[in-house]
């Protein structure tokens, strides 16, 4: 036995160096790079700088390769002295055909061209003017990255919001276990108490038993609580995306507030530094600038094209060539239907002025919101952590009445049960408080992440 205990004594600290500690920051490290809807985010950011790589190419030429070839079964034109319809001409033909043909000349009475043939060409295209839609899609796609980039932000921001209140969760139902360990020792003593007065004659059969329904109701407590952090700390786990295991230690980073603290003054509101007002102001920009592009379409297109051309299509010769095109496109009847697109841009344009003021507004109120609720945390965090300094007390005066045959044992039970219910408070309201108050952090410095 003393061998187990020395072996068991080596091990320990080697079992605790294993150990894989995670705190507050390190989950919302690992979140960043594993969780799966941060990660979705991140992509639709690529996306979004795709398209606008994808819309800068309007910019620059756009060049084409062209092939033909073709072989028909009979000449494609074919026609000789006798498909002359006039007789005169006819005639004519004849007799200088005669004459070429007595001087031994190898002349033929009938021509046939286009049997075969092949040819190739580049072709260059040119916007020149495409009323201002090229330029305008472009400063589009950069708004879209930007949105998508605020999106993330917002997203990072919420999920890693999630990953901390799952994370206090655990650390909470971490110190309700251990407040409820630390009572059943503190029942554990009391009932060698009871059992020595029992063994006395002090007390009653009905003391023990009663010690003993309290006893089970906090180990039923307790598994209520290890069922819950088993829970709690499987989800977790997948938030911030790696594989659940039972040496995983969450520590209570952050959760051991100072009541003395004092708040966060109250100031006015940073709206504006979040990415929602941002936001919201592009999708007013995004909405001009998609009335400008509905205008492009009405108005006159200019382009260059240039073709260079090489092959044998009609002569068995290749012959070479280059054309060069200017084209020139007026929309004339387009602007009744133009006119109508422009009036419901400007509604949209309102609309999203309208919902810019509001939300900003909204924001503010949210902002004010969480000022409240961080407050009133404090100084119910303050009030609790008075009412467990009392309750204390009194289970030890309790106790100790108890002892001298003062106070019974349901007295004592009584006091134990408030105590306990006083320090799960306290464990709750430390928890709203610090959370609280990273929300305000979070909406005043516009950051993109819980505890950044």
């Amino acid at each position: 036995m003393k061998r187990i205990l020395l072996i068991l004594a080596f091990l320990s600290p080697l079992t605790a160096a294993l150990a894989q500690v995670l705190t507050l920051d390190s989950c919302l490290a690992l979140a960043r790079r594993n969780n799966v809807e941060i990660r979705t985010s991140q992509m639709e950011v690529e996306s979004a700088i795709e398209v606008k790589r994808q819309v800068f190419t309007k910019y620059f030429p756009q060049v084409n390769l062209a092939g033909i070839g073709y072989h028909s079964v009979k000449p494609l034109i074919h026609f000789s002295i006798e498909d002359i319809q006039s007789s005169d001409m006819r005639s004519l033909l004849q007799d200088i055909y005669d004459l070429v043909a007595e001087t031994g000349s190898d002349v033929k009475k009938e021509v046939s061209l286009m049997r075969q043939g092949a040819s190739g060409s580049v072709i260059v295209g040119q916007p020149i003017y495409a009323g201002g839609r090229i330029a305008t899609g472009n400063k589009l796609a950069q708004l879209g990255v930007e949105a998508a980039e605020l999106q993330n932000d917002m997203k990072v921001r919420d999920v890693l919001e999630n990953i901390e209140s799952t994370y206090y969760l655990v650390v909470g139902l971490q110190q309700k276990v251990a407040t409820v360990s630390a009572a059943l020792a503190l029942i554990d003593s009391l009932d060698r108490t009871v059992q020595v007065a029992l063994d006395n004659g002090l007390v009653t059969r009905a003391d023990a038993l009663q010690l003993q329904l309290k006893r089970n109701e906090m180990l039923a407590n307790q598994q209520q609580l290890l069922s819950g952090i088993k829970l709690s700390r499987r989800l977790l786990c997948c938030q911030i995306g790696i594989e659940h295991h039972d040496d995983i230690v969450f520590g209570e980073q952050g959760l051991s507030s100072d009541e003395s603290a004092i708040p966060l003054e109250k100031i006015s509101s940073g709206a504006g530094s979040r990415p929602e007002t941002r936001l919201l102001e592009l999708s007013v920009d995004a909405e001009k600038l998609s009335k400008r592009l509905t205008l492009g379409e009405s108005l006159p297109q200019l382009t260059f094209i240039g073709s260079v051309y090489y092959g044998n299509m009609i002569k068995n010769d290749a012959t070479a060539n280059a054309v060069a095109l200017l084209s020139l496109s007026v929309p004339l009847t387009g602007w009744f239907e133009t006119s109508h697109k422009l009036n419901q841009h400007n509604i949209r344009i309102a609309e999203a002025s309208m919902k810019q003021e509001h939300l900003s507004r909204m924001m503010a109120l949210e902002e004010e919101k969480s000022y409240s609720d961080m407050v009133d945390a404090w100084m119910l965090l303050k009030s609790d952590s008075a009412a467990l300094d009392v309750a204390r007390e009194n289970y030890r005066l309790a106790t100790l009445n108890y002892s001298a045959g003062v106070n019974t044992l349901s007295e004592v039970l009584q006091a134990h049960a408030l105590m306990l219910q006083a320090e799960n408070a306290i464990t709750d309201r430390r928890t709203t408080y610090v959370m609280a108050r990273h929300r305000l952090l979070d909406l005043r410095q516009g950051r993109t992440g819980a505890g950044k």
